[in-house]
């Protein structure tokens, strides 16, 4: 099996040379640095599987860093914060980091999201088969291939993450129907949750940005107020 490569990024040498500890031991080819330019220096020669990625940096924080790596790809953002509020958290998420961890934290509790993040992004990989009728789906002027896993619209292609991805290919499953929350994320495979979780919200709120027009008025991912969300492959309001 091949040996995932972890990169963190934080400023804390003690936190660095505990994690890199830590992790090593359980399988995991660790490396760390500081900050934003030695983590862009790094990416630029190394390959790696995912980058742990502390909030409060030198220079360029994580937030704007984890914007930058989102913007050019799909490698795994887990975020770590000594400030623990929803605010924060949500933020996270909404900039493309796949979870976020509250420090002070439990090493176990930061393996086991590791994982769970690997194991959905290795689920989401592309795979190399020709696809069959049925495996292309389409809605408005979006076509879905669900082999390949990509969006395009007009020929032309979206960049998806794993987890816009497979919440679209919900919605795209369960047409015209009322999905709430708690339903979407038993369906969301390997998801993690408390159980005032609101990050489906804040994927909704990407993937609105990825396919619709106009955000703020969505007319496939719509909102209904109390129940949850509704797909409409038309484009048009109604059940």
């Amino acid at each position: 099996m091949e040996t995932k490569k972890l990169l963190v990024v934080d400023d804390d040498p003690g936190l660095r040379e505990l994690l890199q500890d830590y992790l090593s031991a359980q399988g995991f080819a660790v490396d760390t640095v500081g900050d934003g330019v030695a983590m862009e220096q790094y990416l630029q020669q190394h390959a790696v599987s995912l980058v742990i990625l502390d909030l409060m940096l030198p220079g360029e924080d994580g937030l704007s860093l984890a914007r930058g790596l989102r913007a050019r790809g799909n490698l795994p953002i887990i975020m770590l914060s000594a400030r623990g509020d929803d605010v924060d958290r949500i933020i996270g998420l909404e900039v493309g980091a796949d979870d976020y961890l509250a420090k002070p934290f439990n090493p176990r509790e930061l393996l086991a999201r590791i994982r769970a993040v690997l194991r959905r992004h290795e689920e989401a990989q592309p795979v190399a088969v020709i696809a069959a009728a049925g495996e292309i789906q389409r809605f408005g002027n979006f076509q879905l291939d669900i082999n390949t896993r990509s969006l395009s619209k007009n020929g032309v292609d979206i960049p998806l993450t794993a987890g816009e991805f497979n919440l679209l290919r919900i919605f795209v499953d369960h047409p015209n129907r009322v999905l709430n929350r708690d339903l979407l994320m038993d369906l969301m495979k390997g998801y993690e949750r408390s159980p005032f979780d609101r990050s489906i919200d804040v994927r909704v709120t990407r993937l609105r940005r990825k396919i619709e027009t106009d955000p703020a008025a969505p007319e496939y991912v719509r909102t209904v107020w109390g129940e949850g969300y509704l797909f409409s492959p038309s484009g048009k309001a109604g059940l």
